[in-house]
């Protein structure tokens, strides 16, 4: 099963995004990105990978002490940045120390009930938008996105999420994400 843990922004939050990405539909080239489905917008805190079955209640209890250890925190979408020419986010600001803590025990929580986490990433707190496939430019995206600042919203659960692959051959398939457990934060 290849999962990863996240923080799901509220529908509140996401509808605020989407108001706001809307308008980079109409920029040139966006034809050219594969922009990700508003249903599947998410602050990956780690990436697993593929993790066997005999290794999901171990991960379980492990995930659930490190949302115990962790209280919830106050977030907000704001700003966009891009990882490159690759890939077109929007950021995050507010509780970003706890976020951090948090990405780094779900980390340390998969290390120790047995995931390979060899290809981990230093954490940047991102919602990721768009994927770029060509070479398109992601500056005006970037510039477009700059002033864009969401209320306030208070992350309160660690979500365990399944990314099934895109349909092959399926031109703009995407991931699906499947929820398949969460943990409230601080309980």
């Amino acid at each position: 099963m290849r999962l990863f843990a996240a923080v799901l922004p509220p529908e509140s939050a996401t509808a605020e995004l989407a108001a706001a990405v809307a308008p980079l539909h109409d920029l040139p080239e966006a034809d050219r990105l594969t922009w990700t489905a508003r249903a599947g917008w998410h602050f990956t805190l780690a990436f697993y990978g593929e993790v066997a079955a005999e290794t999901l209640p171990d991960l379980y209890t492990r995930l659930g002490r490190a949302a115990h250890r962790n209280g919830a925190f106050q977030l907000r979408l704001t700003g966009g940045g891009s990882f490159g020419n690759r890939a077109l986010w929007a950021g995050a600001s507010g509780g970003l120390p706890p976020m951090r803590r948090l990405a780094d025990a779900t980390s340390a929580a998969a290390r120790r009930a047995g995931v390979d986490m060899s290809e981990h990433h230093a954490y940047t707190p991102h919602l990721t938008l768009a994927r770029n496939r060509t070479d398109a430019d992601l500056s005006a995206y970037v510039a477009a996105l700059a002033d864009f600042e969401g209320r306030p919203w208070r992350a309160e659960e660690l979500t365990l999420v399944r990314s099934n692959p895109p349909e092959p051959g399926v031109p703009g398939a995407q991931p699906r994400y499947q929820r398949v457990t969460s943990w409230p934060l601080g309980e």
